[in-house]
């Protein structure tokens, strides 16, 4: 009945560090997990299965976009989470979110305008 989507435990590919501080755009493909600073937009490259993960201290001012996205951090922008988006109980999100599906803690704080995205073929 309940059926916890396989993707979700796509392996990280891509770590960037709590000392690293990115100005510029990002485009990354598989997984990828920001514990540091990006000023720019944030997004996985063509291709299924993306899942960008942002640590408790990471900072995003900039647009996101993945396949699956999970926020413990700050995100400035808006988020596509095209499959799902999680939010852990330390996010903080200052724009609109659209998702497939969303998971959201205690604690976890959008401002915002939330969008559900339709399925393909729907």
């Amino acid at each position: 009945m309940f059926k916890r989507d396989d993707r979700a435990d796509a392996r990280i590919e891509t770590l960037v560090s709590a000392s690293t501080r990115i100005e510029g755009d990002v485009v990354f493909s598989g997984g990828m997990q920001l514990e540091g600073r990006v000023t720019g937009s944030i997004r996985a490259a063509e291709g299924g299965g993306s899942r960008l993960v942002l640590g408790p201290n990471a900072v995003v001012e900039g647009s996101v976009e993945a396949e699956i996205v999970e926020v413990h951090g700050t995100v400035r922008g808006d988020i596509v989470a095209r499959a799902r988006v999680v939010l852990g109980p330390t996010a903080r999100v200052e724009g609109g979110l659209q998702y497939g599906a969303i998971e959201m803690a205690a604690g976890a704080l959008i401002n915002g305008k939330l969008v559900k995205l339709e399925k393909a073929g729907a």
